[in-house]
């Protein structure tokens, strides 16, 4: 009973795992908040557009069986929607990482090489004329 248990905490608190574990919460409310800007603002609109008609209310009837098709099309219209929003939001950090990136870039200033003498070949001021270890005289 102890190995699996080690086992588990081994498996379950691995980074990946709390990774995953994380971002699942971190969509579910993203989830929650692209839903309720849906059913708040988008589907009012749009029942402005339709005719005041309300989604979750269209049913199909065949017989006395009625089948709520309107539910349906909203689950379609708040996965559209939020897959829009987490796409869009996956450039923008895309971006932001690019842009971070590039200034990361520009402060990345390699350094000059160092200048060697060419008669003992050691390290000599760039704007030395003689090298200090052999005294030649250098060329510019």
């Amino acid at each position: 009973m102890k190995k699996l248990w080690a086992e588990f905490k081994a498996f379950a608190f691995k980074g990946n795992v709390i990774d995953l574990a994380v971002g699942m919460m971190i969509g579910s409310a993203f989830t929650a908040i692209v839903t309720a800007l849906v059913n708040s603002v988008l589907m009012p609109l749009l029942s402005l557009i339709t005719g005041k008609v309300d989604f979750n209310d269209m049913v199909w009837v065949i017989g006395e069986t009625q089948i709520p098709y309107g539910a349906f099309l909203q689950s379609i219209f708040n996965f559209i929607a939020i897959a829009v929003c987490i796409f869009a939001f996956v450039k923008v950090i895309a971006k932001l990482n690019s842009l971070k990136k590039k200034e990361e870039a520009k402060e990345e200033v390699k350094p000059e090489p160092p200048r060697l003498c060419p008669y003992c070949f050691t390290e000599i001021h760039k704007e030395a004329t003689r090298c200090p270890h052999c005294t030649s005289v250098l060329d510019k």
